[in-house]
């Protein structure tokens, strides 16, 4: 089957995309607005997307009433955002933040959570999050209806049980975002798979000269 997006609806393309494009790590936002009010707010449309420096990008896209949501508006007025992770104690709260609460009403206090303040931004995080990434904007790009804000991580917050030797990152399973609208999946179903090299590809696909002679 083929499918002409530009033969379809907004919605059905959404649809469609979320669909496929899948599993999505959530980030669950915080910012600050002109008042102080903490907002927090849940987006799928999220990854890593640099190392050296550490960059991150969340897509937001508009409110019911085709204005900016209060996350987009935070963000562009402060240049700040921390993206906590959602591990499954948190999803109760998670959804709960995910309504749409008016501007001057945090979700913090309605989802029952606390905050925590940031090192290096005045965006608080969320205290019982096991991962928050102090974020600074450094770019913004409009893509139709929606806009790509792309955050330099100044700073790792990492819940203690979680950072083994060498950094490694252990027993750390954070929900993902499958289709819409609302399924989620687990993290928890792992397994390690070592890339191998083209040398190693060669000597186990390709015959050697001595095999080739007895053959």
């Amino acid at each position: 089957m083929q499918i002409d997006p530009s033969r379809h609806s907004a919605a059905d393309n959404y649809k469609l995309l979320t669909n496929l494009v899948v599993p999505r790590p959530i980030a669950w936002v915080t910012s600050v607005n002109a008042a102080g009010t903490v907002n927090l707010a849940p987006f799928s449309f999220f990854n890593a997307v640099a190392s050296n420096p550490p960059y991150v990008m969340i897509s937001v896209g508009r409110n019911d009433a085709g204005g900016p949501k209060d996350t987009a508006a935070n963000i562009e007025a402060s240049g700040e955002f921390v993206v906590n992770m959602v591990t499954e104690d948190l999803f109760a709260a998670m959804n709960i933040s995910a309504a749409d609460f008016p501007p001057d009403h945090s979700e913090i206090a309605a989802a029952g959570l606390a905050t925590e303040a940031s090192v290096h931004v005045r965006v608080p995080r969320v205290a019982q999050a096991q991962v928050s990434l102090e974020c600074r904007l450094h770019t913004s790009l409009v893509l139709g209806t929606n806009t790509v804000y792309v955050g330099e991580v100044v700073m790792f917050h990492l819940a203690d049980h979680l950072v083994g030797p060498r950094l490694h990152i252990e027993g750390f399973a954070p929900l993902g975002r499958l289709g819409s609208p609302s399924v989620y999946c687990r993290t928890t179903d792992r397994f390690n798979a070592p890339r191998i090299s083209y040398a190693q590809w060669l000597e186990q696909n390709v015959p050697s000269t001595a095999d080739a002679e007895n053959s």
